[in-house]
């Protein structure tokens, strides 16, 4: 095996594995609005990151919004990433645990499939079947719910357009991902000022509340303050290691590797929140497990040849 295949696919397995896990974390955050949450992750991740590259005068992330280009790619992937966080931490809060595990599990396959239509990655007629019976399993989800998994569905392109717009930014790690949280910083901002009209979140659409919204924050113990603080480097840590795994790794192993997560986010949504699991989200998981056998299978085969 390439060696930077193997460093790559550890910085991935850590990601994923940490992502799979953070659903414990904002549970505990159950309190604090969902957009909220979100503006100090953004918002909180800029200072983890921007200040230790100031202080080793790298002032490479800041020369990237020069290029009007890398800045549209930026701004993109900004947008991406904030809106996976916040439908990921309004999904585990409002008891979805189980269908943000779906949007990991259908993740990868559109890795693959963006893989191929933007970096001509080949697939085996096999791994085209595992992808077919994963598009089986949504679409049955569908027509026995009664309306799309828009959660699932939103969680897997988000990130899946996102993965691929880091592969075009020849930024080191932290230099990209300071960048990221810099071009995020004024969405964190403009998020204070909304929320879902009460500290639980209980609405389904956010309001404006301006600065009395954030009223309820005075009220916290101090052990959600410190949980909050601790945002940044929950957030960052992940990202980073992300960011170094994909540049190391052709799209479709990444999106491979990304089973790791949605298995443990699955695993505490049954096990340890007690989620209610219906017959047809039941179905819908035999679908895409049978295609992620498939195609965990397909990988193998390929490294025997």
């Amino acid at each position: 095996m390439d060696n930077s295949f193997g460093k790559g696919f550890l910085y991935a397995f850590l990601s994923y594995f940490l992502w799979g896990i953070f659903p414990l974390y904002w549970k505990l955050l159950i309190h604090v609005d969902s957009l909220h949450i979100l503006a100090f992750r953004i918002l909180l991740s800029l200072l983890f990151v921007g200040i230790p590259l100031l202080m080793q005068k790298n002032y490479n992330w800041l020369a990237i919004f020069k290029d009007p280009k890398k800045t549209l790619i930026l701004v993109t992937t900004a947008l991406l990433i904030c809106c996976n966080w916040g439908l990921y931490i309004w999904a585990v809060n409002m008891e979805h645990t189980l269908e943000a595990s779906l949007g990991y599990y259908i993740n990868p396959l559109v890795s693959i499939l963006l893989g191929l239509l933007f970096f001509r990655e080949k697939l085996k007629p096999v791994q085209w079947t595992a992808v077919t019976i994963a598009l089986a399993g949504v679409l049955t989800l569908t027509v026995l719910s009664g309306t799309l998994p828009w959660i699932s569905l939103g969680l897997a392109l988000t990130f899946g357009f996102y993965a691929l717009l880091k592969k075009k930014l020849s930024l080191s790690a932290l230099e990209s991902l300071g960048a990221e949280t810099l071009a995020s910083a004024p969405i964190g901002l403009f998020l204070l000022f909304f929320s879902f009209n009460n500290p639980a979140g209980n609405s389904h659409l956010p309001v404006f509340s301006g600065l009395k919204g954030l009223a309820y924050l005075m009220n916290l113990p101090l052990r959600t303050w410190l949980l909050l603080a601790l945002c940044g480097i929950v957030t960052a840590t992940p990202l980073y290691f992300f960011a170094k795994g994909a540049k190391m790794l052709p799209l479709s192993a990444l999106g491979f590797s990304q089973f790791i997560s949605p298995t443990l986010q699955f695993l505490l949504g049954l096990l340890v929140f007690r989620e209610a699991f219906p017959i047809r989200y039941f179905i819908a998981f035999a679908f895409i497990w049978a295609a992620v056998i498939i195609y965990i299978f397909s990988l193998r085969s390929a490294k025997k040849n």
